[in-house]
């Protein structure tokens, strides 16, 4: 078994990768043990060439993992105009995979159908384009709660994110399986490649 660390940007990154269905998956299809230990950064502007060393010793000298994970959103109004900039302002120092989710994490949400379905309640929901949001992920989702179940996703990207999750049974893997989530399946592919 390949034990894992995981650097993570924000909440809504930490609440994936902690939840149990994602360590569940990991160890079931590709034989990876996420450490308990996953470092919220708290922000894009932390995860960058200056801080991340640190954050890396810290993961090493305190679980030792096999292999190391920094996921990302490119946020490309605030950081970065693409994944190849966001990479570099990122750096790789002992970083085993770098993980970029286009725009936002929140993207990977819209692209699991069942997940929103459940979220929504509406049976034949579809959200064609979940990477090109003309704005950012988190809005297009307040703006879909709005028009379906009659409320948004309430103000804490926190809360969302565990219930989706959790109660939704949000799953990454089907998230890469949407025809228009290219970065959903890059993680995909390189968490297999991984182990």
């Amino acid at each position: 078994m390949v034990t894992v660390g995981f650097v993570v940007e924000g909440a809504s990154d930490k609440k994936l990768v902690e939840s149990q269905s994602f360590r569940d998956w990991l160890k079931q299809d590709y034989q990876l043990q996420v450490i308990d230990h996953v470092i919220d950064v708290q922000g894009n502007g932390n995860l960058c060439s200056r801080n991340i060393s640190l954050y890396v010793n810290l993961l090493k000298k305190q679980h030792n993992p096999d292999k190391i994970v920094v996921l990302a959103d490119l946020d490309p109004e605030k950081c970065a105009p693409c994944i190849t900039k966001r990479k570099e302002i990122i750096g790789n120092d002992n970083i085993d995979l770098v993980i970029i989710a286009r725009k936002a994490m929140e993207s990977w949400f819209l692209a699991d159908t069942e997940a929103m379905k459940s979220w929504t309640r509406q049976s034949r929901f579809f959200e064609e384009y979940p990477e090109k949001t003309p704005s950012m992920p988190w809005e297009r989702l307040k703006e879909i709660g709005l028009q379906t179940i009659g409320r948004g996703t309430g103000s804490s990207k926190i809360s969302f994110a565990d219930k989706f999750i959790n109660l939704h049974k949000f799953n990454v893997a089907r998230a890469a399986e949407h025809p228009n989530c290219p970065s959903a399946k890059y993680f995909v592919e390189k968490l297999r490649l991984l182990a």
